[in-house]
């Protein structure tokens, strides 16, 4: 089975075994026929995945524990994607849940389970029309002369919660849960510890130089934060106010 999808600008033909990815990504299908990156799932690629998963589910019980054939090729193809992107595109898949509020992207990141959906959730209860989900699990980040782009990718979440779009990458803010709602901007130091982890980090030992080459890069032309905030959607005001740049000093 084959099909061509657009995804963060480049043109991706995915030759699968199984209809599941075509169906997965059918919001990014294209007339275009002449790819930027070609991708065929092999039966190892599958065995691959399925060995990885459970080795996951082995270190952590929230880890995505097997599923179908179709399932695994899901995954296998943005794999290959993300081994291939960074030198292809200056292009890396970042662990988080972007979201859009007044045409800028602010992405949010953290260690499983500390709540960034439930984050970005109050931030489109607070704005309401004026927000969007550009993807809730798995975003790619491109980098440009003209600055930081997040993208909507089909590899969403499970709630499946994200669009098509492109948006300029205003600000990246790394989350923690707090009984107050506080959010400061950080140096590069402090963030790049965890925006190295929650990268996608290539087994291609040039792909992985090049990912950590762009997140530098990502770190000198986006605004960093860090945020301690409860579920209250006071945590969205306090954030939004201070990221987008209503409120110009540390709030708490």
């Amino acid at each position: 089975m084959i099909g061509f999808y657009k995804i963060a600008d480049m043109i991706v033909r995915v030759e699968s075994m199984y209809e599941d990815v075509h169906e997965y990504c059918r919001d990014y299908v294209c007339e275009e026929t002449s790819p930027d990156i070609d991708i065929v799932i092999t039966p190892d690629d599958l065995l691959y995945e399925r060995k990885k998963s459970e080795a996951e589910a082995a270190i952590s019980p929230r880890a995505f524990q097997g599923g179908t054939d179709g399932m695994l090729e899901e995954l296998a193809v943005y794999r290959k994607m993300a081994e291939a992107f960074p030198i292809l595109c200056d292009t890396f898949l970042f662990h988080g849940s972007a979201i859009a509020a007044d045409g800028n992207g602010y992405l949010f990141t953290a260690s499983s389970g500390t709540g960034k959906s439930t984050h970005t959730a109050l931030w489109r209860t607070h704005l309401g029309d004026r927000a969007k989900m550009v993807n809730d699990d798995k975003p790619l980040i491109r980098l440009t002369k003209d600055g930081a782009f997040v993208y909507g990718t089909p590899w969403n979440g499970k709630h499946r919660l994200g669009s098509n779009i492109r948006v300029p990458l205003k600000g990246l803010c790394i989350l923690s849960r707090g009984e107050k709602n506080e959010i400061k901007r950080i140096e590069r130091k402090d963030a790049f510890p965890m925006l190295l982890q929650q990268a996608y980090r290539p087994s291609d030992i040039k792909a992985l130089d090049k990912t950590v080459k762009l997140l530098s890069q990502l770190t000198e032309n986006v605004a960093l934060f860090r945020l301690k905030c409860n579920m209250d959607i006071e945590a969205a005001e306090v954030a939004f106010d201070y990221m987008s740049g209503i409120s110009g000093e540390s709030r708490k």
